[in-house]
């Protein structure tokens, strides 16, 4: 049996920004991620100013603000029905001077990969079973499974493995529902540059929604959201994905949109149904159990009407790690046991609250945007949601998470270690 000090099970934003954490503060964690590589579903990812101070924290910021990825200032949304355009403005740079800003989703992922020890991620690896807690020596432990026929024991196991989360499934929580919407998304392609003039371009009509936005001058991100059953018959190969959203779901909106929809690098082209977990499960379930907890998708899965999911995620690596760190400058190591667990009991209630309601505001903000044909529903969606909308979501798009504590070596348990990170 393999014995690790933490064990965390995907390598999405989650699992590898709290293997970052975990490393800050001298803890060496081992992930498991069932794919052959890194993957970057989704093509690009929103990160807003609470991202990008969990980034800092995570001493990864940087690396990505560095690249070319303009910040997203303003944009128009079109109702496709009556041709009416409104403007809108992205939050402005906070004291930190941070803004919302689109990136390649496999970028963020390789700047976080790219922080950790080349034996932290073990690919191939899927989990098979979760044994449970074993008390040993006054100390309990998490004992794991592995397909290959592997045990491996640990002080603590985090569950980052999505919105199917099997740790989530062992804790007791419930399955994430459907929202009655599908959502398919892709990376368009312009060698000679799309010429773009505008951040972001929003169109919408009667249970559909679309926009694209530019990463930078040659790649274009786009989405169409739909409301089910419609969607449960699009075929999930990419080519033919495209052509549905073309031929079928998009026909009637701007030419502008279909040129990036036809422009699609066909590797990036995905369709999925939009899950969420109920807020109250999130409040009342058990998030954490002795020395197991959840983080990302696999505690809050939510719908993209925010773009809070992989900012959120980034967000429960710090306070994973915050907590994790304070139990060690307290206990000079980290201690198996009661104490671990206590730790990721605080990590929960901290962040409990704050994830629940990022669901019921992204939810809510799809259901506006999406739903309904009545004059209440056209007159909120039109003329207070997004007149409105970005000036109330600023607090929690300017949230910040906070940031590790300092652990010093001379407190470190791993300071006899081989496995030791510097």
């Amino acid at each position: 049996m393999e014995e690790h000090d933490v064990v965390i099970v995907g390598a999405g934003i989650a699992g590898l920004a709290t293997a970052i954490a975990l490393k800050r503060v001298g803890v060496k964690a081992l992930v498991l991620e069932k794919s052959e590589g890194l993957r970057a579903t989704g093509a690009a990812i929103g990160l807003h100013q609470n991202a990008w101070l969990a980034l800092e924290a995570l001493g990864v910021a940087h690396k990505l603000t560095a690249t070319t990825y303009p910040p997203l200032r303003m944009g128009n949304v079109t109702n496709i029905d009556t041709g009416a355009t409104q403007q809108i403005a992205f939050p402005q740079p906070d004291k930190h001077g941070h803004e919302s800003r689109p990136i390649h989703r496999k970028a963020l992922l390789e700047a976080l990969a790219e922080e950790l020890p080349v034996d932290t991620i073990r690919f191939s690896s899927k989990l098979e079973s979760i044994v449970g807690l074993q008390a040993e020596e006054g100390s309990s432990y998490a004992i794991i499974h592995m397909e290959n026929g592997v045990s491996i024991k640990a002080k603590a196991l985090i569950g980052c493995d999505g919105v199917h989360s099997m740790v989530a499934r062992w804790l007791g929580l419930t399955m994430p529902v459907d929202s009655g919407r599908w959502a398919v998304r892709g990376l368009a392609i312009f060698p000679e540059g799309h010429g773009l003039d505008v951040d972001f371009q929003q169109f919408v009509t009667i249970g559909k929604r679309a926009a694209f936005a530019a990463l930078n001058d040659k790649e274009v991100y786009w989405f169409i959201a739909g409301k089910s059953p419609k969607g449960e018959d699009i075929p999930h190969d990419p080519e033919m994905i495209k052509k549905e959203v073309v031929s079928n779901f998009a026909k009637n909106f701007p030419t502008s949109y279909l040129r990036v929809v036809q422009h699609s690098d066909l590797s990036t082209v995905t369709w999925a149904p939009l899950l969420f977990r109920f807020p109250w499960d999130v409040i009342l379930g058990n998030l954490s159990k002795g020395n197991i907890t959840v983080a990302g998708d696999a505690m809050h899965p939510m719908t993209p009407d925010l773009g809070q999911g992989g900012c959120s995620a980034l967000e429960d690596a710090v306070v994973l790690g915050r907590h994790i760190g304070n139990l060690i400058i307290k206990n000079k190591k980290l201690v198996a046991g009661d104490q671990v667990a206590e730790a990721l009991e605080r990590y929960v209630k901290e962040r409990k609250w704050r994830v629940a309601k990022l669901i019921v505001v992204a939810y809510l903000a799809g259901w506006v945007q999406q739903d309904g044909s009545g004059w209440f529903m056209k007159f909120l969606r039109d003329s207070i949601f997004y007149r409105y909308f970005s000036s109330l979501m600023s607090n929690d798009k300017q949230y910040d998470c906070g940031k590790l504590p300092c652990v010093s070596s001379s407190n470190n348990e791993l300071d006899n270690d081989p496995r030791k990170i510097y």
